[in-house]
């Protein structure tokens, strides 16, 4: 389809423009089962198309506690799709159309974006450099479906040592602690060079590259160190390099696959899932939210909860605007609890004055 090919060009990773592709599957389903053409799409249909995704029964493997079970018409068991996915496909439908103007093939965009003057006031929004003379507006489908804003889950402190106790190699365990004490995407880790790694200095450098074998990119595409002082992760990433990682392989990459048919070849996102669900089920912690990215967030956590400032706290985590950062906070306010304290002393004195 050209309108993949599009993001492709745009240098979308392999992940966006698959997951582009399967929205779009959705709506072309659709299309099918109501005999419209994309053509005949419009603002009407935009609704009858919202209720089609409603009722959209997956049967793949659930990854969010949030989904719920249904059957569909073949009475076959599944999971509808999660708000948040139904909202996604809207939104790549909204893109394809965008497409569609932008090309000349087109006059309208059946799933429209309106000025959302209420969002302007949130007062946690994050406002541009230049104020109300930036060119930026914030907007909001006019279809959509209202979604739950979850709190991120960090991992307990015995679930982190039974997970990295779990590991059975050098090489799954240095993966395991870069996450953990770096908060290193899965495909910043998956995606680091030797050369990215001073173990001097103490730290590694996150660079977005676009070579990976296995189509592994780093998220940003702003470039940062991370500082790794606390030493179980270096110790055990130089371990693998010098003992474990097989000396025949030919990528400079440091992670890559340590047996089979396929030894010395880079390592993808499917082999890291792979590992981190074994390690989790010998750990006896297996649940759908207890996934890679889970160790970014048990990272996040400590960090905020050890009083580190949130601007500081969102380079480290090479997020572009503070919102993201901020929903760390949400899980743990020091303000909150050191208020909530004060607030049970107090009365805790009231009481004892009464009782006297």
């Amino acid at each position: 389809m050209a309108f993949l090919e599009h993001l492709s060009a745009r240098g979308c990773s392999p992940n966006t423009v698959r997951a582009y592709a399967y929205d779009l599957l959705h709506f072309w389903l659709f299309l099918g089962s109501r005999g419209y053409e994309w053509q005949d799409f419009s603002a009407v249909h935009a609704l009858e198309l919202l209720a089609y995704l409603r009722s959209v029964v997956v049967t793949g493997p659930g990854q969010r506690l949030g989904l719920s079970v249904a059957v569909d018409s073949s009475g076959q068991t599944g999971r509808r799709l999660a708000p948040s996915s139904v909202n996604r496909a809207l939104a790549a439908v909204s893109s394809f159309y965008e497409f569609v103007i932008l090309g000349g093939w087109g006059g309208a965009n059946p799933i429209e974006q309106r000025p959302d003057p209420a969002l302007a006031r949130v007062s946690e929004r994050h406002r541009p450099a230049l104020g109300s003379s930036s060119r930026q507006r914030p907007v909001r489908r006019s279809v959509r479906v209202k979604t739950v804003e979850r709190l991120p889950r960090p991992l307990e402190e015995a679930q982190v040592q039974a997970l990295v106790e779990a590991a059975r190699s050098l090489r799954d365990r240095a993966l395991l602690l870069l996450m953990l004490e770096g908060g290193l995407r899965p495909g910043e880790v998956l995606g680091l060079y030797l050369e990215d790694v001073a173990y001097g200095r103490r730290r590694v450098t996150i660079r977005h590259r676009e070579d990976h074998p296995a189509g592994v990119r780093s998220k940003s595409r702003t470039e940062r160190v991370v500082d790794l002082h606390e030493g179980a992760a270096l110790a055990a990433l130089s371990a693998y390099v010098m003992t474990e990682r097989p000396a025949e392989t030919s990528t400079e990459l440091v992670f890559v696959i340590g047996f089979g048919s396929r030894r010395g070849e880079p390592l993808g996102y499917d082999g890291l899932v792979r590992m981190f669900a074994r390690c989790a089920q010998r750990a006896g912690i297996r649940q759908p939210w207890i996934t890679p990215h889970t160790l970014r967030h048990t990272h996040a956590t400590r960090m905020w909860e050890a009083g580190m400032r949130e601007l500081a706290l969102q380079r480290r985590l090479g997020h572009a605007t503070p919102e993201s950062t901020r929903r760390y906070t949400r899980v743990s306010d020091p303000l909150v609890v050191a208020e909530y304290r004060q607030a049970l002393g107090r009365g805790a004195d009231t009481s004892a004055g009464e009782d006297a």
